[in-house]
């Protein structure tokens, strides 16, 4: 009888302590914020910077901002300073999420990368950094193949890019950038041909006017591989990039992520053609929160 008492205060005790960690993580749910800074990454910044930055001078903006981290997204013309920004960010610490490599079938082949394509990788391994890296594909290249060729040559593609960047402590993420391989079900038929390459997705608002009638099965579908949502000011009709809070689609969209338990994290642009990262980053950033207050 006394065996069976120390057996129950035993099973009690244990039944309490994991109650009070349920109620403990609850809790911390509960306060959590997803669009606090250190959960937005920056994007398009390198790229379609207007004031053409150097590194140095856009880490110092960053850093002005109160921005730890962000994307790398370059043009070619940025290639002879990818590696002395990565060290800079680095040096600072400033983390690089992710770096841009945008595939041209017409003269990237598995094993025979373009010059531009070669150089991330080389530099990757020069920094010793270990990210991400985000994978578009030239959409205009798959207009005149069948489904199944342009099915075979991504996979063929994302496999190799998969190995060279596991080789260097990375991973691929598909990134929807137009055409046949930025609609949502291919990018997931991708992934599901390549079960063993651990592959993730980048899903960019901005790229998704074309079919935000099938936006909440899309997210669904691409739920358990998404590793970062881009977000973006939302119209129907357009134009395809506006300041978060703008729109009148972007709201009900995020809300859909967020009750699907996705919690980040989410990219905010610093892309308006002709702007100032600087000036466009806060602006989406009050948009964003202005649409979802910390205590709201």
């Amino acid at each position: 009888m006394r065996v069976l008492k120390i057996l129950l205060v035993c099973f009690c005790a244990l039944m309490y302590n994991a109650c009070k960690v349920k109620q403990t993580q609850a809790t911390k749910h509960e306060n959590f914020y997803a669009f606090r800074k250190s959960n937005l990454i920056p994007w398009s910044i390198v790229g379609f910077d207007v004031k053409e930055r150097t590194p140095q001078q856009r880490i110092d903006m960053l850093k002005r901002l109160g921005l730890k981290r962000y994307a790398y997204g370059n043009r070619p013309k940025h290639v002879p300073t990818m590696g002395l920004e990565w060290q800079l960010a680095k040096d600072n610490d400033i983390k690089i999420d992710a770096v841009w490599l945008f595939v041209n079938l017409r003269r990237d082949r598995p094993q025979a990368l373009k010059p531009e394509s070669e150089a991330v990788f080389k530099n990757l391994k020069a920094v010793g950094l270990h990210t991400q890296i985000w994978v578009g594909f030239e959409p205009t290249y798959f207009e005149d193949l069948s489904e199944a060729e342009s099915l075979k040559q991504s996979v063929e593609m994302v496999s190799f890019l998969s190995k060279r960047a596991q080789a260097l402590g990375c991973k691929i993420a598909l990134y929807n950038h137009g055409g046949w391989f930025g609609k949502p079900e291919n990018l997931f038929k991708i992934v599901k041909a390549l079960p063993n390459e651990n592959i993730g997705v980048v899903f960019n608002f901005h790229h998704a006017h074309d079919d935000l009638q099938n936006y909440s099965e899309n997210i669904k579908m691409l739920l358990p591989y998404l590793w970062c949502v881009n977000l973006n000011g939302m119209k129907k009709e357009g134009p395809k990039i506006i300041t978060i809070g703008q729109g009148n689609l972007e709201k009900d969209m995020i809300q859909q992520l967020l009750d699907l338990k996705y919690t980040g994290p989410f990219g905010i642009l610093g892309h308006v053609k002709g702007g100032d990262p600087e000036v466009i980053l806060p602006e989406n950033l009050q948009g964003l929160q202005h649409l979802f207050p910390l205590n709201n």
